[in-house]
């Protein structure tokens, strides 16, 4: 049964690095988009979580982005928030985080945020995708309750499949129970 339990997980992991848009293509980075292409939505892309298709692009990198070119994820302006074993409400420190992450989105009132939800390496996969998942919205909804469009907020999970520790430690569990926001620009940089 446990080798069965391995067979669909592997199975289940291949569907979500295939739709997440593991396959790298090239190392090319994509142009800066034009005018046109900013008025004139694209359709979805595989592997776009709930970010919408509007000519963004990411001022941050996402922690699939970082770890494709096998680096770990940056620091951003918007601090990550950490959750407590098998849970997904906010403590304390994490909503102080948030007001924080609020303020700044305020100040950048053309930035978006994608959240990223993670778990630790304990529970099934499908279990910790669900959670980071829960992570995630609830990280939204408190921007949402602060005053921050919901158009400018999109989350996606990543589970456990994308851990900063890699050691099996409640201090290293505890880093990567965590929501990341990737901030993304609105238009060109410039």
């Amino acid at each position: 049964m446990a080798v069965v339990n391995k067979l669909v997980s592997y199975g289940f992991l291949t569907i979500i690095l295939t739709a997440a848009g593991c396959a790298t293509e090239s190392s090319k980075p994509e142009p800066a988009p034009t005018s046109a292409q900013i008025s004139k939505p694209a359709p979805p892309s595989r592997g776009e979580g709930q970010r919408s298709a509007t000519g963004e692009s990411t001022a941050g990198q996402s922690s699939l982005d970082d770890l494709q070119k096998g680096k770990p994820s940056g620091p951003g302006p918007l601090k990550d928030i950490y959750f407590s074993f098998d849970r997904y409400d906010l403590e304390g420190e994490a909503r102080e985080t948030l007001k924080v992450n609020g303020e700044w989105l305020k100040r950048n009132s053309t930035a978006r945020v994608e959240i990223e939800g993670h778990a630790d390496e304990r529970g099934t996969n499908e279990y910790n995708l669900a959670l980071g998942a829960k992570r995630a919205q609830a990280a939204r909804d408190y921007l949402v309750t602060l005053g921050i469009a919901t158009e400018r907020v999109s989350t996606i999970s990543y589970g456990e499949e994308i851990p900063v520790c890699r050691e099996s430690t409640e201090s290293c569990w505890s880093q990567n129970r965590r929501a990341r926001f990737v901030v993304i620009q609105v238009g060109p940089t410039s």
